[in-house]
């Protein structure tokens, strides 16, 4: 299986994580994917062997999401959630993030846009963490290749999606 694009992290100033991915489909679609609870439980669950069990989305400025993942070997979870800034669907998402037991200080503040051109969506998300140290803990961590395998989930989604009539 090839993928359109891969997933782009790059470290910017001193708090901050840049990541990108580009997606070949329409940002309205994406958006919904990275928006609704019954697309994200189809993508968003890390790296092989985890689930996402709770996926709870109250989507308008001031609500609250919660994520809680398993690991399928030994049964442990890890839970995250936050709330959400800006909604301006379907070219920018504006939340917090921070996790039941944080393995990083504080808390962090996604910014998520959208950029649809010839009906490929890139998609950046500006991480900007509290401090130095926790940026750089989560640089040290396998994030990056957790997150790729969703991103790579994502687009195998949309791909279905579209051949389901839906895009």
């Amino acid at each position: 299986m090839s993928f359109i694009g891969t997933l782009k992290v790059e470290a910017k100033g001193d708090r901050e994580l840049v990541m990108t991915r580009e997606f070949d489909a329409e940002k309205n679609l994406v958006f919904d994917c990275f928006t609704k609870p019954e697309l994200i439980k189809r993508w968003l669950y890390g790296p092989d062997g985890w689930t996402l069990d709770v996926c709870e989305v109250d989507l308008r400025v001031g609500g609250k999401y919660r994520y809680v993942w398993m690991f399928l070997k030994d049964g442990s979870t890890m839970g995250a959630g936050g709330t959400y800034k800006e909604i301006s669907g379907p070219d920018k998402l504006v939340h917090t993030e921070s996790f039941d037991e944080p393995w990083y200080p504080g808390e962090a503040l996604l910014t998520t846009t959208f950029v649809e051109k010839s009906g490929r969506t890139y998609v950046t998300i500006n991480v900007l963490y509290e401090t130095k140290e926790g940026r750089d803990l989560v640089i040290k961590s396998p994030m990056e290749g957790g997150a790729s395998q969703s991103y790579n989930r994502l687009e195998t989604l949309l791909n279905t999606i579209t051949l389901e009539g839906k895009k």
